[in-house]
């Protein structure tokens, strides 16, 4: 079993920065990757960043590459989502996930409550 507790969402203003963080526990070779998502009102589910534990590699979307950086720490067992250069259309629910790469959140299965990103102009 896997467990995901997100921290770090806030109200920031626009054009400033926001880190989230995603601790983890439990049985880690349960998954393979993990990823952070969002859901603003009214919207999909969206990807945002993840990336692959024993390899490091890393995959972005187009419409956060150069604003978001998504790292680990391993000796820490937490995960961090750095977001910069924030615009109000980045005001969702954050979510943090671990399962299998890819896009898609069907290839997750494990995912924190989610952390609320408020972005104001």
């Amino acid at each position: 079993q896997v467990q995901l507790v997100e921290s770090g969402g806030g109200l920031v203003q626009a054009g400033g920065s926001l880190r989230l963080s995603c601790a983890v526990s439990g049985r880690t070779s349960a998954y393979s990757a993990m990823g952070w998502f969002r859901q603003a009102p009214g919207k999909e589910r969206e990807f945002v960043a993840g990336i692959t534990w024993g390899g490091g590699g890393t995959y972005y979307p187009d419409f956060v590459k150069g604003r978001f950086t998504i790292s680990r720490d391993n000796a820490k067992n937490t995960m961090y989502l750095q977001m910069n250069s924030l615009k109000p259309e980045d005001t969702a629910v954050y979510y943090c996930a671990a399962g299998r790469v890819g896009a898609n959140p069907e290839s997750y299965d494990y995912w924190g409550q989610g952390t609320q990103v408020t972005v104001s102009s």
